[in-house]
């Protein structure tokens, strides 16, 4: 086994994810300027990084499948959350609005989950 064949387990992409998320809320609600969440926002942005290099091997396997738009729309929506989530946190840190940011988050993320378990190698919850 690889390390393209790890990083393109739908089980690791799901892993990095979830953790990515539940660290962003965590982040979200603790009070500005404390070390505790820039601690916590250094973290989740590793975690980004680990859902786009998870995100881009899952994207090659998917060229396997014939389906390479359809996972290409998947990518795209997958990075706009992570770009709602990290613009949450720095504008809600620079104390400006984001309730725009909010919604567009749970957009895209509903999008994004929606999507990726209806393609083949997501997993069939819908």
């Amino acid at each position: 086994m690889n390390s393209l064949d790890f990083l393109a387990s739908t089980h690791f992409h799901i892993f990095a994810w979830v953790v990515g998320i539940l660290l962003f809320l965590v982040s979200a609600v603790m009070a500005n300027e404390t070390k505790g969440k820039k601690i916590t926002h250094m973290i989740a942005r590793l975690f980004y990084v680990l859902i786009l290099v998870s995100g881009i091997a899952l994207f090659i396997k998917g060229m396997d499948f014939g389906m390479g738009a359809d996972y290409g729309i998947k990518f795209l929506l997958g990075l706009l959350t992570i770009v709602m989530m990290e613009m949450a946190l720095v504008r809600a840190k620079k104390g400006k609005k984001v309730t725009t940011i909010w919604i567009l988050f749970f957009i895209f993320f509903f999008a994004t989950m929606f999507y990726g378990f209806k393609l083949p190698m997501g997993n069939k919850f819908f």
